[in-house]
């Protein structure tokens, strides 16, 4: 593929909590991030990225009007501000804390509130103001809807406001504050968004598709591991029955006629099972090693 010349790419990384998540990602997909404790703009290594730190609740609008070509955001975000982005990619996988979370309306375990219906003339703290307000005119209901600038959960505990709408992962928060889930309003991944100008030029286009595969190759990694095996050929119908590979395993004979080394990529969460199991069959010199990308 011929290389397209391109203007230095303006890059936006989310500051806060998916600040550290994200540089890891970026790292496994083999761009070092660097940035001092109070700097807003991080090193890249490569000299076609300039990056800036901006709130991934602001992301998508600055990606909308041109202040940035391109960056990473929620997309809850995206959807609060109404912007108008190419998604190019979803980055959801578990290890890099970028799976999915959902936006509930929450309420204190012996709040008479067991339905959306019964908001009527209530009130509701959250940051997620403008999803949530549409969320209840579609339902027909009218209450009044407050933005939280955080500390949401004490705002309802203390009786401050009668519900809140918040951002959670598994509900533990939420019940370790002694609140319970109503309603689910919306569910949401990580966003690798453009800007449409920015997607238009062909330099600028090519190189965040390189960001995005490189992206999505390492947190496909996340989830599997290398397997390598030294295996007798009497055993090797035997052991290759056992391996779970994404595509078949890669066998190599060894000096000799009677052992072959074999190779394989697994899911990480089978590997503790599988390895006795291998070890039983017959394998030796087994090794185990994680992945930086895994490109399909």
């Amino acid at each position: 593929m011929r290389e397209v010349s391109i203007a230095k790419l303006k890059l936006g990384l989310p500051k806060g909590s998916l600040q550290e998540s994200t540089f890891k990602m970026f790292q496994k997909a083999g761009f070092n991030v660097n940035v001092g404790s109070r700097s807003y703009f991080p090193y890249v290594d490569d000299p076609e990225i300039e990056a800036v730190l901006i709130r991934a609740q602001e992301m998508s609008r600055y990606v909308e009007d041109g202040a940035l070509d391109c960056g990473i955001t929620g997309e809850d975000w995206i959807k609060e501000n109404g912007s108008d982005v190419v998604r190019i990619q979803e980055l959801a996988y578990a290890k890099t804390g970028t799976n999915p979370v959902r936006w509930v309306l929450a309420v204190p375990n012996d709040s008479p509130i067991h339905s959306v219906r019964d908001l009527g003339g209530k009130r509701i703290a959250t940051e997620l103001k403008g999803v949530t307000e549409k969320y209840l005119k579609e339902k027909g209901v009218r209450a009044d809807v407050e933005f939280s600038w955080g500390a949401t959960e004490v705002k309802v505990g203390s009786g401050l406001v009668d519900a809140i709408v918040e951002l959670t992962e598994t509900g533990s928060s939420l019940r370790a504050n002694k609140l319970r889930i109503v309603e689910t309003l919306c569910h949401s991944t990580t966003q690798f968004i453009a800007n449409r100008k920015a997607w238009q030029d062909k330099g600028k286009k090519q190189k965040m598709r390189q960001i995005a595969l490189l992206l999505k190759g390492a947190i496909q990694a996340e989830t599997k591991v290398g397997l390598k095996m030294n295996v007798g050929r009497k055993n090797l119908k035997r052991i290759l029955s056992l391996l779970p590979a994404m595509k078949k395993p890669t066998i190599s004979n060894l000096a000799g006629d009677s052992w072959s080394a074999v190779e394989t990529i697994i899911d990480e969460r089978v590997v503790r099972d599988l390895i006795p199991k291998l070890k039983e069959a017959g394998a030796e010199g087994i090794i185990e090693y994680p992945l930086n990308k895994v490109i399909y």
